[in-house]
């Protein structure tokens, strides 16, 4: 595998973008290859199995693509999959995501922190063994919030709509006591602006886009597979109209750039 070899990113819709970015931010001399599976948006809602299966489908269109490595942008795609990726392609790396319990539990002061999530993500064994190992004695309020990734995924970041449903989560944390808000969904960072606007400014907010940048970065470093640059422009799909990623790329990704049809 030469180390000039693209990196694969993927999510169930435009929200490993953020992902992408801090990837960008910390290897600047990586190509990337992104997948936006949005065609099959949210997760959250959808089984184990179904995801599974999307997964597999997803990882081998960015292997045959020559992706050097994977990276899972979707918690709750991570939960499903990723254990079975890794078993598919032994020796390859693979980086997943998962809620930021551990830095959200040695930051809050209140002992309150918030989880924003899908229901796949809240409802898995994963997440709950995160609990049972790093919350200690730190109270840790779930809270589902349906609707909020269908916002980013329109672009409406500000949008009356998102901005409500947004609030309906975060008021009855805030009135808990909570001081730390994990947003655990690769699409919440994108909602930091809005996030900003209904929060008091002690309010942390930790999301573990720049832990997996980090993660990727050691994995490649120990393998000898770090690219020397330059990087190649970033290369763009999507399993539902590539326009409805297009239109959105240039508020999430910072630029516009071409989206092909995912077919599959």
């Amino acid at each position: 595998m030469s180390s000039e070899a693209p990196v694969g990113v993927f999510d169930s819709g435009v929200g490993g973008l953020s992902v992408l970015g801090e990837i960008r931010a910390r290897l600047p001399n990586e190509s990337l290859l992104y997948v936006a599976d949005s065609g099959h948006v949210p997760y959250g809602e959808k089984s184990p199995d179904y995801i599974r299966a999307r997964c597999r489908q997803i990882a081998d269109f960015l292997l045959e693509r020559g992706a050097k490595a994977l990276v899972v942008a979707c918690n709750t795609a991570t939960v499903a999959a990723v254990a079975e990726l890794r078993e598919r392609h032994p020796g390859l790396p693979i980086v997943g995501m998962e809620p930021a319990v551990k830095p959200a539990a040695a930051a809050t002061r209140s002992g309150v922190v918030g989880v924003l999530a899908t229901t796949g993500t809240l409802k898995s064994a994963k997440f709950a063994a995160l609990l049972d190992r790093f919350a200690g004695d730190v109270r840790v309020l779930t809270q589902p919030c349906p609707g909020l990734v269908e916002c980013v995924e329109q672009g409406a970041l500000l949008a009356p709509q998102a901005r409500a449903l947004l609030e309906s989560y975060v008021r009855p944390l805030l009135a808990e006591g909570c001081d730390t808000l994990i947003l655990g969904c690769t699409h919440y960072p994108f909602l930091k602006p809005l996030l900003r606007q209904l929060v008091p400014v002690e309010v942390e907010l930790i999301d573990t886009g720049a832990a997996v940048a980090r993660q990727l970065e050691r994995l490649l470093g120990e393998r000898d597979l770090l690219a020397q640059g330059p990087a190649q422009p970033a290369r763009f799909w999507s399993s539902s109209g590539p326009a409805a990623l297009a239109r959105v790329l240039p508020v999430l990704w910072g630029e516009p750039a071409a989206v092909a049809g995912l077919g599959c």
